[in-house]
Order: structure tokens, then C-alpha cells, then sequence
């Protein structure tokens, strides 16, 4: 079991990278390849743009992930165990719930010529129309950036504030501080190194997305030329299916993209210690920070009021009568265009809600299962000293590294030489491909961290182990147990691409329909779609938060903190 269920979710990765190797190669035989060629990569090769198009996903994997980390770490050398660190856990956790796609349409309307930021300055500024600038997709792929920094920032965060206590910070600050170090260049030598080495998963899989993304690229991004993986998306979906070749290699190129923005970020990591070490060998101290701490700030600062500010906006434009810039806020309000949305968005939100919830509790069994076996593997070592072997963790992880375009268009064109046509079995296992690694990410640690003994003292009253896993362990973990599958639940209403491919248009669901209204000028349709998008989510994790302290009102060691 320890290694079936990793193999089981890593196959489709497999099986789609073969998918596209083989016609990538001029060999797919359903549409006349039948020897293998280097003509689709000429043909990518000559394509106008490509070199930018890959530039611009280059780009966007490693300037999102520094910037993000760059953020992450300096909020937290600023305000470890103060009422700011207490007040961004609070704030911030909300934030989880939010889909990339509703993060980028709440950004779009604030930054846009015509959006909130340019309407507060139109008085100050004394122009009483839209500035003609290109800021949402601008060339330099800056507002894509940017939207993919303001959800993955405080997604960092917060897998950071988990990973804390495992760093000993008191005792390293106390020893820095006693060294003379100032408190932020104490935590950024000796604590944030310790922190990293737990995250680092996490931050690969950020650079892997950002460099490979679609539908934060599709509603921010440039579109002459777009960055590669929303270019593969229109020549997969062309009507002339000789472009499918092309794509094949287009999706290899994706791939080699990707994996040069991980190995630049690895080199980047060796340089950074290699700083550090000179650094600390240098004998600053660095104990004057004066405002520096306050700058610290910043960015988490922009990046959760960015999120919030732009989801209230949205709001705003789905009840919005007529609206004339430069306005602040609409003369009138009302709630037509929710009227006309809400008949339109049932069918989407039914087919949200049953892949969400389906795909969610599967990956929450496969899950539970591998790490009891895992735990019952290793019975000596239980406790925090159990962890997922890297050759799990490898396989569990894949589909977070490798990116969605370079292996899912080669899994559709398996299914569809095994006459396996879209259906919601399919969407459900190709959902539960990238909602399993975020439930292990999430249920790992809690799962191990348990204190073995409270099943010894089952087992020493008769109970056997089904019973100790039901009776004990997963009564102590429904906190951890719910948050997990709400977090899998979110990270499937949250798929663009696999819904795309896997559901060839025809299995619609919120996000797809949110994203397809990007290229649409009605935003008021769009706030309402992309409050839609949220709305799921959001009750995932009020339920997740709500449901064990009402399982456990009369037990209070057992409430969630």
C-alpha cells in the first residue's frame, strides 16, 4: 500500500508524458503519423514568438517564486511571535479558499485603467477618463505576475507558519541575540534555513505553476505573444488537427521551460548559502533595522489586501447599475445580473460541486491509507520521526512539479485511442491527480505527529488497529482530517486546464466558465461568475472550521485552536 498508492496517482502523469513524447516525434497514427520525424519541432521552431512566448513562462516561474519567498521570509525575520505574525494567521487563512482565477479577476479590476486605483487618483490627478495604458496584459507578462504573487504569497506563508515550530525559532533567536544580531538578521541566519528546508517542496511546485500556467495567464497575461502553455491551449484546441504535432513538441519545450526555471532556482538556493556563509563570516551584526522592519511588511501587506480588496470589488461590479468612470463608487445598485447568472450557473456549480466533493474524499482515503501504512511500516520510529520516503513523497508529488500542459494533452489523446469520451468518472480521476498531493501536503504531518501511545492503550483494552484508526486517531485528527479534505476540495474547484482537456468542453464547470468570460467585457458577469468560483471553497473551509467544535463542544482538548 505504502507504494501502490503513490504509483497509482503518478501513472497519469506517466501515461500523458508518453502521450506527447510519440507525436511530438510525428508518431500518433490516429491522425496519419506513422513514422517518427522531427518536423512538428521545425515547425515549433518556427512559429513567431516562441522565443518570447517561453521567455515570458521563464520569467514568470522564477520572478512569482522570489518574490514570494524573498516576501514570505522577510515578514516572517519581522514579526515572528508578535501580534503581527497572530494577525496575519488570522487574516490570511481565509485567502486559501480563494481560486487563482477569482485572485486575477479581483487584481484586473483594481488595476485595470478603469479599475478602483485609478478612480481614487482621477481626482488628485484631474483626468475625468481612463488613462490609455496597457496595464492588464501588458508585454512584460507584469499583471500576470503580479496576480500569481498575490495568492502564492500568502499560501507560502502559511505553509511557513506550519513549518516554525520544527525550526526551534526561541532558542535560535535567543542564541542570535545573544551574538549581538539585530532580530531580523538573526531569524534570516539561523531560522529561516531550517524553515525553507521544510518548505521547499512547496516552492518548487509554486515556480513549476507560475512557469506553466493558463488561466491566471489567460485573464492577466499578454496575448501577442502569450506565454507558451496558453499557446499549446489554442493549438490543441484548433480545429486543424495537424496542429496537434506542433503542440506535442510545444509541450516538450514546456517542459524543458520548467525544468530550466527549477534548476536555476536550485542554482539560486546554492548561492544564497553561499552568501549566508560569507555573511555570517563577515561579523556584521546588523542590529540597527529601523524601518527596515516596518518595509517588511509590504509585500504580504499588498499581496492579502490585493486578494481582499479585489474579491469586495467584484462584488461591487456584480450589483453595479450604471457606472461612470471616474466614480468611485455606482450611483445605483441591484441584483439583475445576479438574476440572469444564477439559472446559467446552476448546471456548472452542480458539476463544480460533485467533482470538488467526489475527487476530495477519494484523495482523502488514498491518502489516509497510504500514511497508516506508512506509519505501520516504521512502528519504532512513530511519532514526528516518521516521514514519507523521498521515493513516495516523489511520486505523490509529481503532478506538482511536472506541469499540467506537458502531460495532460498526451492523457487525452490516450483516453480518446481507448474510446474513453468525457465524463465525470474521468474529470474526477483527472481532479484527483493534483487534489491528492495538497491533502498529503496538508495531513502528513498532523498524522504522524500523533503520540502512538493513545493506541497502545487502545490495543491494550482489546481494540484492534481498525478500530484504534476509527475509535482513536481520526476522532483526535478531525481538525486536520476536515482541513485537508477542504483544501482538496478547493484545489479541485480551482482546476482550469485538466477540466479543459479532460472534459473537452463539454463538462463545464464554474472556474471554466469564469475563465471563458475573460475575453468578455461585461464585468459585471464576470464578478458574479468569479464570487461563484469562490463561494464553494469558502464554505469548505467555514465547514472544516465549524464541524469540530461542534463534533467536540463538551471536550475541550479536542476543539481546534
Amino acid at each position: 500500500m505504502a507504494l501502490a498508492v503513490p504509483a497509482l496517482l503518478a501513472l497519469p502523469v506517466g501515461v500523458g508524458l508518453v502521450g506527447v513524447v510519440l507525436p511530438a516525434f510525428g508518431y500518433l497514427p490516429a491522425l496519419g503519423g506513422e513514422a517518427f520525424s522531427l518536423a512538428p519541432f521545425r515547425q515549433l521552431l518556427a512559429t513567431p514568438g516562441l522565443g518570447t512566448s517561453a521567455l515570458l513562462s521563464l520569467a514568470s516561474g522564477l520572478v512569482t517564486t522570489a518574490i514570494s519567498t524573498l516576501g514570505v521570509a522577510l515578514f516572517l525575520a519581522a514579526f515572528h511571535g508578535t501580534a503581527g505574525d497572530r494577525l496575519a494567521r488570522r487574516l490570511l487563512a481565509p485567502l486559501l479558499a480563494v481560486p487563482h482565477a477569482a485572485a486575477a479577476f479581483g487584481l484586473a479590476f483594481l488595476i485595470a485603467p478603469s479599475g478602483l486605483v485609478f478612480r481614487l487618483l482621477a481626482e488628485p490627478l484631474g483626468f475625468d477618463r481612463p488613462p490609455d495604458l496597457l496595464i492588464v496584459g501588458d508585454p512584460l507578462g507584469l499583471a500576470m505576475m503580479a496576480g500569481l504573487i498575490a495568492k502564492e504569497m500568502p499560501f507560502l506563508l502559511l505553509v511557513a507558519f506550519a513549518a516554525l515550530p520544527q525550526a526551534d525559532p526561541v532558542r535560535r533567536m535567543r542564541l542570535s541575540a545573544s551574538l549581538g544580531y539585530g532580530r531580523m538578521a538573526g531569524f534570516l541566519l539561523t531560522v529561516w534555513p531550517g524553515v525553507y528546508r521544510q518548505i521547499r517542496l512547496p516552492v518548487l511546485a509554486v515556480a513549476a505553476y507560475a512557469s506553466g500556467v493558463v488561466d491566471v495567464a489567460l485573464i492577466l497575461g499578454p496575448s501577442l505573444p502569450a506565454p507558451l502553455a496558453v499557446r499549446l491551449v489554442a493549438w490543441m484546441n484548433d480545429p486543424d488537427l495537424s496542429l496537434r504535432f506542433m503542440a506535442s513538441a510545444g509541450a516538450l519545450l514546456q517542459l524543458a521551460v520548467t525544468g530550466a526555471v527549477l534548476l536555476l532556482w536550485i542554482a539560486g538556493e546554492q548561492l544564497t548559502a553561499a552568501l549566508r556563509r560569507r555573511v555570517t563570516g563577515g561579523g556584521r551584526r546588523f542590529a540597527e533595522e529601523g524601518a527596515t522592519r516596518l518595509a517588511a511588511s509590504i509585500p504580504v501587506a499588498l499581496a492579502g489586501a490585493s486578494v481582499f480588496f479585489g474579491l469586495s470589488w467584484l462584488f461591487v461590479w456584480s450589483i453595479a447599475g450604471f457606472w461612470a468612470f471616474p466614480d468611485v463608487l455606482p450611483p445605483s445598485a441591484d441584483l439583475s445580473t445576479w438574476s440572469r447568472v444564477l439559472p446559467n450557473a446552476a448546471g456548472p456549480l452542480t458539476t463544480t460541486f460533485l467533482v470538488a466533493i467526489l475527487s476530495a474524499s477519494l484523495a482523502l482515503v488514498l491518502v489516509v491509507m497510504l500514511l497508516e501504512a506508512r506509519r505501520r511500516q516504521f512502528p519504532a520510529a512513530a511519532g514526528r520521526a516518521v516521514r514519507l520516503s523521498p521515493a513516495v513523497a516523489g511520486l505523490i508529488y509529481l503532478p506538482l512539479i511536472v506541469p499540467q500542459i506537458a502531460f495532460l494533452f498526451g492523457l487525452q489523446v490516450t483516453l480518446l485511442s481507448l474510446d474513453l469520451g468525457p465524463s465525470i468518472p474521468l474529470l474526477i480521476a483527472a481532479h484527483l491527480v493534483f487534489v491528492a498531493p495538497y491533502v498529503a501536503l496538508a495531513l502528513a504531518d498532523p498524522w504522524f505527529a500523533v503520540d502512538p501511545r493513545y493506541e497502545q492503550v487502545a490495543a491494550s483494552l482489546g481494540h484492534g488497529a481498525v478500530a484504534g484508526l476509527f475509535r482513536v486517531r481520526l476522532p483526535m485528527l478531525t481538525h486536520a482530517v476536515l482541513t485537508a479534505l477542504a483544501i482538496g476540495f478547493a484545489t479541485s474547484v480551482g482546476q482550469y486546464l485538466p477540466t479543459l482537456l479532460i472534459g473537452a468542453g463539454r463538462l463545464p464547470t464554474i472556474t471554466t466558465e469564469a475563465v471563458a468570460l475573460a475575453s468578455g467585457g461585461n464585468r459585471r458577469v464576470i464578478g458574479a461568475y468569479a464570487l461563484l468560483q469562490t463561494l464553494l471553497p469558502f464554505l469548505a473551509f467555514t465547514l472544516s472550521g465549524t464541524l469540530p467544535r461542534l463534533l467536540w463542544r463538551s471536550r475541550r482538548a479536542m476543539k481546534p485552536a
